[in-house]
């Protein structure tokens, strides 16, 4: 779907009204691919790439040297952009229409990244036997190991359920309490073993594989990707001009439903229902550029099986209130 973020990502840069070179922030930079491809698309343009994964910074970097000064990174966690974008205007790595503005364009493709999940050393795929890490910070303190190791029943159900929609989520935390007695985990291949034994067959026949919910789940928990999500949303909007744009890329279900839930509140008047007409103020700042969630057609899904979960949302800036009732309180 890359041609289709590079046409959503573009509408907030055509729309650009300031003197200074718009800037795109790809909020999940990973290798670099969607950088790459609006740097090429939009030649004028700035593009700010954060990442919390080193590698994936080292690698980008590399990917995108010829661009020059076109192309800007920083590591930290995406949900701090408002303090990285003032931090890169005052190091004069970006222009000062930026603090003045906001830009043009961000861009976030969620969960976790191609890179990561083949680099078998990081344990996000279950299908290898690899360290139960799943940090996409490799600093982090908390590793899966740690959450299947040391969590309670209750806390540890409530992961598996909560960030994996586990049909059998007590069923596992019990088991896994019993196996860790024995011996701490350490790799994802036992967990995986567990998992085969735990979740009966014949739900093991349907619905992928076993593993993939409560790997989901550890990601999810140890990386604290909603909070995160939540965090960024309101960021990425109130960055925006009038004219600009912000695209999410979903992977899961929750995710997905954390941006339909913001974009809804975004696109909808704070008039009160029953009145002839919207009373000034409060009338929606944002409008749909996405008609519900977009999928990947077949030939994409054939062609990159990865692509066949997500979801693509996008909205854009239409008006911009200088009074907001709301933040009074």
């Amino acid at each position: 779907m890359c041609e289709r973020m590079v046409e959503l990502v573009g509408i907030g840069v055509h729309n650009w009204k300031e003197p200074e070179a718009p800037v795109i922030v790809d909020g999940t930079l990973g290798a670099g691919g969607h950088s790459e491809a609006f740097l090429r698309a939009f030649p004028t343009a700035i593009v700010v790439g954060l990442d919390r994964d080193p590698d994936a910074l080292r690698e980008a970097g590399a990917r995108l040297a010829p661009f020059g000064p076109r192309f800007v990174s920083a590591k930290t966690r995406f949900d701090a952009l408002p303090e990285t974008l003032d931090s890169l205007v005052a190091s004069g790595d970006v222009p000062e229409s930026v603090r003045r503005t906001g830009v043009a364009a961000c861009f976030f493709d969620l969960g976790v990244s191609s890179m990561q999940l083949d680099r078998e050393e990081r344990g996000f795929a279950y299908r290898t036997d690899a360290p139960l890490d799943m940090r996409m910070d490799p600093e982090l303190p908390l590793t899966a190991a740690d959450v299947v190791n040391t969590y309670s029943h209750g806390d540890l159900a409530r992961v598996l359920k909560t960030y994996g929609d586990e049909r059998f989520a007590g069923k596992i935390a019990s088991a896994v309490l019993r196996e860790r007695e024995r011996e701490p985990f350490a790799t994802s291949g036992r967990l995986v073993e567990l998992l085969y034994a735990t979740i009966p067959a014949a739900s093991r026949r349907t619905g992928g594989h076993p593993a993939k919910r409560t790997f989901q789940a550890l990601r999810v928990e140890v990386n604290r990707e909603l909070e995160a999500l939540e965090r960024v949303i309101p960021a990425a909007l109130s960055c925006l001009p009038i004219g600009g744009v912000a695209v999410f890329m979903s992977y899961q279900s929750l995710e997905d439903r954390l941006v339909k839930r913001a974009f809804s509140e975004a696109t909808t008047s704070r008039t009160p229902a029953g009145l002839p007409m919207e009373l000034p103020g409060t009338e929606p700042e944002f409008k749909l550029l996405t008609r519900g969630a977009e999928r990947a057609g077949p030939a994409e899904i054939d062609a990159n099986p990865r692509a066949a979960p997500v979801r693509v949302r996008a909205a854009q800036r239409i008006r911009q209130h200088t009074f907001r009732p709301h933040q009074e309180r």
